[in-house]
């Protein structure tokens, strides 16, 4: 009696295509098992995706949600500030007041996130994630720190323009200053947002004798 074959039988992981599995996901870490699954279809070998998954994983590549880290603009200037400042004594890093503003998700970004349960603790609190049903909303605020600790937060209403940011500056920069027991030397760190050297801010700076870095 001639032996029948199971049509959706899957073809073995051949030492050849595990290679090429390795290479690729070195290459492409972010490439998925199902990718792979058609790449491997290419060179005739049909296996499932879960398989692909426990190869790679025998071979120490493993599944994991990305770490995030925030992307770097103007890698150059960015580079030429750092080589510029290279020898600055410790003391004038001491006593510069570093400020910036930035918008805070009420409810946290919109990401995927795992978490470690047992059987029917799904929605136990510690297993949830708070969410709303037409989003949470932002709020945007200036905030500054220096090397003996953090200073002043302003929350921002409505539109931020250069009126604005001095308003911001005059009401916080000098006390935060004082709380943080900065030197007379002390210098004042912004980015080079428009709002930030604007005409204006600068002639605004320069009647208040705040030197910037």
């Amino acid at each position: 009696m001639a032996k029948t074959w199971n049509s959706g039988r899957q073809t073995k992981i051949t030492p050849r295509a595990q290679r090429q599995l390795i290479q690729e996901v070195t290459k492409y870490p972010t490439t998925t098992s199902k990718e792979l699954q058609v790449s491997l279809a290419s060179v005739k070998v049909s296996v499932h995706d879960s398989t692909i998954r426990k190869k790679l994983s025998k071979n120490g590549l493993h599944g994991r949600v990305p770490r995030r880290k925030p992307k770097i603009k103007n890698i150059k200037a960015r580079l030429s500030f750092a080589r510029k400042h290279l020898d600055d004594p410790q003391d004038f890093w001491e006593n510069t007041l570093w400020t910036d503003e930035t918008k805070i998700e009420v409810f946290g970004r919109s990401v995927s996130h795992y978490v470690w349960l047992k059987s029917n603790t799904a929605f136990q609190k510690k297993n949830i994630i708070p969410t709303v049903k037409y989003g949470g909303g932002s709020v945007m605020v200036w905030g500054c720190f220096a090397a003996s600790g953090p200073g002043r937060l302003a929350v921002i209403n409505g539109t931020m323009n250069s009126a604005v940011y001095q308003k911001i500056l005059k009401e916080n920069v000098r006390p935060s200053v004082c709380d943080l027991k900065l030197k007379r030397t002390w210098v004042l760190q912004q980015d080079n947002d428009p709002k930030h050297t604007s005409k204006s801010t600068f002639e605004w700076l320069k009647k208040n004798k705040m030197k910037t870095l």
